[in-house]
């Protein structure tokens, strides 16, 4: 039997599968703000975040739930909202003076054409340079929820491309919290 065997007990998150830390350190040495999308079952949440020896911090951030205050009247986790969303989140964070940003999907599945992509693509039409594949991003009759229209009959495309043509045009404040 080995007397000098000894284990080491792999950090938390390793344990519980929620943080890959080669990845995030190939992420961190990138030395650009780090575009984070989260999408749950009602909502999307976009965050731009900065390294910090003390901790992560969030420069920007912008919910789906924010679309409401706007007149969104239609669902917040669909892919026009996560479009919407993004451009909100790349408004927010060329006020803080962050011109580019790294794509951090975490654990998440990425899907051609998906949430996370069009959330994406909101962050890049805002004018945020972010490094991605044009063939990940959704078509425009998408994002504008055409493929919602012929569906449900009702005029979400209008009211997407007004509101996205509103979020562009007006100043957008973001309180620290």
């Amino acid at each position: 039997m080995a007397d000098n065997q000894r284990y080491t007990v792999p950090h938390r998150r390793k344990r519980e599968g929620r943080t890959n830390y080669k990845k995030r350190l190939t992420l961190l040495l990138s030395r650009r703000p780090r575009l984070i999308v989260r999408k749950s079952l009602r909502n999307v949440l976009i965050q731009i975040i900065q390294y910090q020896a003390s901790g992560d911090s969030i420069v920007a951030q912008a919910d789906s739930r924010q679309l409401i205050k706007l007149g969104w009247k239609h669902s917040r986790s669909n892919l026009p909202a996560a479009y919407l969303t993004g451009i909100l989140a790349g408004k927010m964070a060329k006020q803080h003076k962050i011109t580019q940003a790294i794509v951090d999907l975490g654990q998440q599945e990425s899907i051609i054409g998906g949430r996370i992509y069009a959330a994406i693509k909101g962050v890049l039409d805002s004018g945020i340079d972010v490094a991605v594949s044009q063939e990940m991003l959704p078509k425009e009759d998408r994002l504008i929820g055409k493929h919602i229209d012929t569906y449900k009959k009702v005029t979400l495309s209008k009211d997407t491309l007004a509101l996205k043509e509103q979020i562009l045009k007006t100043e957008t404040s973001h309180a620290k919290k």
